[in-house]
């Protein structure tokens, strides 16, 4: 039956009415409570729905909620969360709080769940966008972290161009085993490993002392873009980090990145340039005639073959001198200055249902030496879109491709790279190039390494995709329970490549291998799934029950290919235009699984109870069928929230106290015993490995206690955060040395444990809160203590080149990190690499709102470094102290090597460094439609050291992070950071700043 007109305009003005009665649209502003400007970014949503929206520039919003919803949830980062009852009017005024203590701050806790800051259990560091690159903007992320991290002991391996940096949370977690954080970037886990580029084959750097990899290579960490980044949560202890399992030993950066907001698009574009210098240089010795004629022999020495070369050198040098060629070629090898060039371009905005950030970034930066730099481009795509008031799907996307050109530094024993060369090399000889091109031959080293700096090439290139999806369902939704399923997923794919080239012409190679061509190739793909149920149940107005369950896995595949190519045809650096090759191919392998379940109860929003139980396998360990069980525990009491409480002016006085443990699995293939290639005869053929697998290896435990104190006062402008913990590592995976009898050097074995015990304490402050001069200021401290508890084999030294130069020395009782060595003919204590405490100092200014001046100052108390770089310009007579007499008379450079005496080179690398300083002005904007926002700045990163260290720097460590993938038999180990051999000088920046909203 037909309808007439009028009758179908009715039924169409009835719907309409029922639509208007289901739905409501809510609108208003947000403002600041003291100075009364707009809030952009405040979330504004429906309690217990995926319905909300974010406040745009001019603080507005307009939100369309359901018929019957009786009040709204308000928060933003930095702000007093609210809750704002709708009591029937369309329009709110709301105007906000700042959250000096940031107790309102909502805290990742598991795999699936956040807490208040306030409720929180743990000691979680966070770092926000502008604590992390708002002051200076460091080269690449792994660097940015720098002095920001309390518990952590951060080193940068070298200054070459590209990164590499060593991170420890709370002490030694593993000496053998990974001993760096897990990085989760939006849920995907990132692949932070660092692989050789073969330079071994050219340095012999192993060929002697310690047999670990030597070639610092950058981690690879430092592709991610830090101004990507929205915030920082740092899980520094098995109590806190115990729901990632076997990943977790070594503590969780979780990293989240911009997301877009609803309204208008934004659109911001920030140009930085700037410069880049050596920090300090160590300086030369001044030579004279007599002194130049030294070196040869002593002037009392009666050999004619002696005194000729006396008389030679002393010829030189006096020709030399005359001439005007007396060269510092330390300042020539590392005084170059580098253009920075930093340019970003971001769009974010969307509407109710799809919000999106679009960013590309390039970077650019030459380094302080010749032919060196570093170059990085990055693409990142976030998209969120709600597919209904129930169903939400998340997705991130980023491309990195990244280039490092990284020259040759660090240890060698064949005296090519460029500080071991310069290291015996006097000021009187030239280096420099004739007219034709042609490099002299060095007399004093085995390398002219002006000419191996100006022909040879070091690079890194790296093509990343980093993709993953977030789900989030609503199940069920009641007046007191709801449930959700998140299902998350990631991969992180990756293809690094290594060329070295070295031509047959470099003073080296002439009578060696005639030319090296080094091409390396590697392919690293990482996945991981996770699917978890979580329910909230509110027993009453007083208790709340957060219940957590899933389930994940994690996957990974490397495919590292090295083709080392020697006796080159000249100019040319394919591996095929040689007379030799040789190729080594090492590929991993693994599949980790893992099943978890946590409860959450939160009792009159004052006392928090947390449980929880993680079971891992992995197909490392030598059970690979085996689940492992890692439980958690945690209890906090806001004691400021319970009725009694009446003392006014302390808003937050919070005790807590959690416990947990976390794994770290056994190095890949060390429940086998490899076999290896050999060719004899031009037969292939293979070899057993002087490495015994151990089909029993188990893998290390760690257990952590940790309690502390927060209190708040003054409406939180006084805030302390007070934290002890004890971390046991159980099962410590060493390698057993074994009798030669058995036909093996060495075997994988769980040997001893290990304890750490730390205090971590953090004050933040508001001296001045005025319309026209804002000061906050955070203060932290922390210091750790090791200890090796059990070892089932001798003591033994580990890392670092032998006990006659200082040696890291493993032995009961006695710290992890202390530094042994020869005294005369004894074997005494010289050092410890532990810091004895570190401080942190953070401040901002806003002055009349608009300038802000910020500055990060760190202080290292304490921390010994194994100087050898000081040890091989003392052997090469080119120490600037060299002809210093001692107060027997002898001169320093003579004295110190020959001292029988390995204290002189373990030495204090306590430093105090402003590692940032910024200052900053807004622009103020009238009556602009176009343009929102205009920021200018200038900046320097590390400008401002004071230190006693001899070194380039006194944060540098020869044998880098213990990511190393090579092998099982090869890497370095958790315990020698602080080691010195000539490292690529640090650098210090200096930047303007230009950034335009739109």
């Amino acid at each position: 039956m037909l309808f007439p007109k009028s009758s179908l305009l009715v039924l169409l003005f009835l719907c309409s009415a029922l639509a208007s009665l289901a739905q409501q649209n809510i609108s208003g502003k947000i403002k600041d409570a003291v100075s009364g400007k707009p809030i952009p970014g405040v979330t504004i949503r429906v309690p217990n729905s995926n319905r909300g929206t974010i406040s745009d520039a001019d603080g507005g919003f307009t939100l369309s909620v359901p018929s019957g919803t009786q009040q709204l949830l308000v928060s933003f980062t930095g702000y007093k969360s609210q809750t704002i009852k709708l009591s029937g009017s369309s329009s709110l005024n709301i105007t906000m709080e700042e959250d000096f203590a940031r107790l309102d701050e909502v805290v990742i806790t598991g795999l699936a769940t956040t807490v208040k800051r306030s409720n929180l259990a743990n000691a979680v560091a966070t770092i926000s966008a502008k604590e992390l690159t708002g002051t200076a903007p460091a080269q690449t992320f792994d660097a940015a972290l720098s002095g920001k991290v309390p518990g952590a002991l951060i080193t940068a391996n070298s200054g070459a161009p590209g990164g590499g940096i060593s991170v420890k949370m709370r002490g030694i977690t593993s000496v053998f085993g990974n001993s760096q954080p897990l990085y989760v970037v939006d849920g995907i886990f990132f692949n932070n490993s660092s692989i050789p580029a073969g330079l071994n084959d050219v340095t012999g750097a192993a060929t002697s002392g310690n047999p670990n990899n030597q070639d610092n290579p950058s981690s690879r960490i430092a592709d991610l873009n830090p101004a990507d980044i929205e915030n920082i949560e740092i899980l520094k202890g098995a109590s806190a980090a115990a729901m990632y399992g076997a990943k977790a030993a070594a503590g969780v950066v979780i990293i989240t990145t911009k997301k877009g907001k609803t309204g208008r698009t934004k659109v911001s574009l920030n140009q930085e340039t700037g410069f880049v210098k050596v920090r300090h240089l160590m300086g030369v010795r001044k030579f004279t005639a007599e002194t130049a004629a030294d070196l040869a022999g002593a002037a009392d020495n009666p050999d004619p073959d002696v005194q000729a070369r006396r008389n030679a050198y002393k010829q030189q040098f006096t020709t030399a001198q005359n001439a005007g060629k007396i060269f510092d070629y330390e300042k020539e090898m590392y005084g170059e200055t580098g253009l920075v060039l930093n340019t970003g371009l971001s769009l974010s905005g969307g509407g109710e249902k799809t919000t999106f950030y679009l960013s590309g970034n390039r970077r650019q930066e030459n380094g302080i030496v010749k032919h060196t730099g570093y170059f990085n481009n990055s693409v990142r795509l976030n998209v969120d879109h709600k597919l209904s008031d129930r169903v939400s799907l998340g997705v991130t996307t980023s491309y990195v491709y990244s280039s490092a050109d990284r020259g040759l530094t660090n240890n060698d024993n064949n005296g090519v790279s460029f500080g071991v060369a310069l290291s015996s090399t006097p000021d009187f000889v030239d280096l420099h190039p004739n007219n034709l091109g042609e490099y002299p031959r060095n007399p004093f080293a085995a390398s002219n390494p002006l000419e191996t700096r100006d022909k040879m090439m070091n690079n890194e290139t790296t093509n990343r995709f980093i993709g993953g999806g977030n789900l989030e369902v609503r199940l069920q939704q009641s007046d007191r329970s709801s449930t959700r399923f998140i299902g998350r997923g990631g991969v992180d794919y990756y293809n690094y490549k290594t060329a070295a080239l070295f031509p047959r012409d470099l003073q080296f190679e002439e009578n060696t291998a005639q030319g090296h061509s080094i091409q390396g190739n590697t392919n690293n793909l990482n996945t991981n799934i996770g699917g978890f149920l979580a329910n909230t149940f509110t027993i009453s107005e007083k208790a709340t029950l957060t219940s957590t369950a899933g389930a994940t896995l994690e996957t990974g595949y490397m495919d590292n290919i090295v083709t080392v190519g020697t006796n080159l045809v000249a100019g040319q650096s394919n591996v095929e235009a040689s007379a030799n090759t040789a190729t080594r191919q090492f590929r991993q392998k693994y599949r980790d699984n893992g099943l978890f379940i946590q409860e959450d109860l939160v009792l009159l929003d004052a006392i928090t109870l947390s449980g929880g139980v993680r079971f891992d396998r992995s197909t490392n360990n030598g059970d690979y069928k085996k689940y492992y069980v890692f439980p958690k525990g945690a209890f906090s009491w806001n004691i400021t929230k319970m009725k009694f409480w009446n003392t006014p002016g302390i808003e937050n006085l919070k005790l807590r106290a959690a416990y947990g443990q976390s794994g770290n699995v056994p190095p890949y293939g060390s429940k086998f015993t490899a076999l290896l290639g050999s060719n004899i005869g031009g037969y292939p053929g293979i070899l057993v490995d002087n490495l015994l697998g151990n089909s029993d290896i188990k893998p290390e435990r760690q257990t952590e206690f940790e309690t502390g104190l927060d209190v708040s006062v003054l409406n939180g402008r006084i805030s302390l955060e007070a934290t002890y913990y004890n971390k046991k590592i159980i099962d410590v995976l060493l390698r057993h040395a074994l009798p030669g009898s058995t036909g093996y050097a060495s075997e994988w074995k769980n040997s001893g444990d290990l304890r750490n015990q730390g205090i971590e304490l953090g004050l933040t402050l508001v001296p001045v809160n005025t319309p026209n001069l804002r000061w906050n200021s955070t203060v932290n401290w922390w210091r750790n203590r090791s200890k090796v508890t059990r070892l089932i084999i001798p003591p033994y030294a580990i890392g670092a080149f032998g006990n006659s130069l200082g040696t890291f020395y493993l032995e009961e009782g006695q710290p992890a990190t202390q530094i042994k060595g020869t005294v005369g003919s004894e074997l005494k204590l010289i050092g410890n690499a532990e810091p004895t405490f570190q401080m942190s100092f953070f401040n901002e200014l806003t002055i009349y709102k608009n300038f802000s001046l910020r500055f990060l100052i760190h202080w290292k108390n304490g921390g010994d470094n194994i100087n050898l770089t000081q040890l091989l310009t003392d052997a090469g007579a080119t120490s600037a102290d060299f002809d210093e007499l001692t107060h027997g008379g002898v001169k320093k450079g003579v004295y110190r090597p020959g001292a029988g005496d390995a204290s002189i080179y373990v030495q204090d690398a306590s430093y105090v460094r402003i590692r940032e300083i910024g200052l900053y002005y807004n622009v103020p904007l009238k009556n602009t439609n176009t343009i929102k926002g205009i920021r200018l700045g200038v900046s320097a990163n590390n400008f401002f050291t004071w230190t006693d260290y001899v070194g380039y720097d006194p944060e540098v460590s020869n044998f880098g992070s213990n990511t190393i993938t090579t092998s099982a038999s090869r890497g370095s180990n958790g315990l020698s950071t602080g080691v010195d051999v000539m490292p690529f000088p640090a650098s210090k920046r200096a930047s303007f700043h230009v950034g335009v909203d739109f």
